[in-house]
Order: C-alpha cells, then sequence, then structure tokens
C-alpha cells in the first residue's frame, strides 16, 4: 500500500493511528485471498469480526509516498478469536509492529459466535 497525504501528520510522517488502518486492510485483503469476503460472512453467517485487543511498536516512521508492506501472520486460533501478527515494512525495513485479537461476534447482537468452520480449516 502507498502513503497518502491522508495518512500523514504536518511533517509527512505516518501518524500513528493509522498504522491500525494499515492493519486492518491487510487483513480484509488476506481474508480475501483465503476465499473469504467479509461483508458475505456477514450478509450469509450472521458473523462480523471485531478487533478486541491490539498491541503495536513503533520502530521508525513511514513517510508520504513510501510503498508499504504489511504481513499477516496467525499466532492462535480459538473458536471465536483469532491473535495475528502483522508488520510494517518499507523496502524490507521493520517499521511497526504489532498483534491483534479479533473476535467473531454475531452480527446482530454483537455477542461472541464462533468462527465459520470453513475460515478456520483455511488458517490451518
Amino acid at each position: 500500500m502507498r502513503v497518502y497525504w491522508e495518512d500523514t501528520d504536518a511533517g509527512a510522517v505516518v501518524f500513528y493511528a493509522n498504522y491500525l488502518k494499515f492493519f486492518e486492510r491487510a487483513r480484509t485483503e488476506w481474508l480475501r485471498s483465503l476465499g473469504f469476503s467479509q461483508e458475505a460472512m456477514r450478509a450469509h453467517d450472521g458473523v462480523m469480526f471485531v478487533v478486541s485487543e491490539t498491541r503495536v511498536r513503533y520502530l521508525r516512521p513511514a513517510r508520504l509516498d513510501d510503498a508499504l508492506d504489511i504481513t499477516v501472520a496467525v499466532l492462535a486460533q480459538r473458536q471465536a478469536s483469532i491473535d495475528v501478527a502483522q508488520r510494517c515494512l518499507c523496502a524490507g525495513q521493520l517499521l511497526a509492529e504489532g498483534t491483534i485479537r479479533i473476535g467473531c461476534v454475531d452480527a446482530g447482537t454483537f455477542r461472541p459466535r464462533r468462527i465459520p468452520s470453513p475460515l478456520l480449516q483455511a488458517l490451518t
């Protein structure tokens, strides 16, 4: 992904909270690459995914126009949540890294629900 003006502060450096947006977009594309659309899961399975916990460590700044690589790796999976490790790199240099816990919830009530089995199977 590319860093745009809207991602930066007055010094043309990525605002720290935007790394969470980058991580979110990468997780969405990662799920798509596995054959799962979050909108389809909401509409057909009645489930949504919510972030329940984050931890991010910032090492170096990303700047305007940088091309970033964002990685996603499963650390742990449970019946209703997944922990992922994510990294933000620019030209192979680590800029930020974090762990994110994603919970599966009922789309109507926001109560915890089991992750659909096809997705769990795709993660193993």
